[in-house]
């Protein structure tokens, strides 16, 4: 949430707490944090995910979630231009080797540094750590 703790109001004047997970290409690991995330999430939050430079899908991160049983080939790769800004509550960076996109604002940040994936094990392993790492967001930390 906004660190004054009420969620902005989202577009249809709903007040759920929006979670942007960013990197740069919006390919692999920002797409797979927002496929679970909507997954695995109790009710009463609006996950996006958006690139500073999107590029295309990686099929590698569709399949590991459909491993999972999480469909998210209907997705694409979004830029920043695609994001209602204004209505972000808190912005997760999963940048690791690269320069992570900056963005203003006065919203709650988190980094959690994942290395770009290659290879479908490497897809498969940052799937698991986000599956550990996202109840921090709802305050789920069992």
């Amino acid at each position: 949430m906004r660190k004054t703790g009420r969620p902005r109001a989202a577009r249809d004047g709903s007040d759920v707490p929006t979670i942007l997970f960013l990197c740069v290409a919006n390919s692999a690991r920002s797409q797979i944090a927002e496929g679970l995330a909507r997954a695995v999430a109790p009710a009463g939050y609006r996950f996006l995910s958006a690139g500073s430079e999107p590029g295309r899908l990686n099929p590698l991160a569709v399949e590991a979630l459909r491993e999972e049983g999480i469909d998210i080939s209907g997705h694409r790769a979004k830029g920043l231009d695609a994001i209602p800004l204004d209505e972000v509550d808190v912005i997760v960076t999963l940048c690791a080797e690269e320069v992570c996109p900056i963005l203003p604002g006065n919203v709650r940040r988190l980094h959690w540094p994942l290395p770009d994936p290659t290879g479908l094990a490497a897809f498969q392993a940052a799937r698991d750590r986000l599956r550990v790492l996202l109840p921090q967001l709802w305050g789920d930390t069992t």
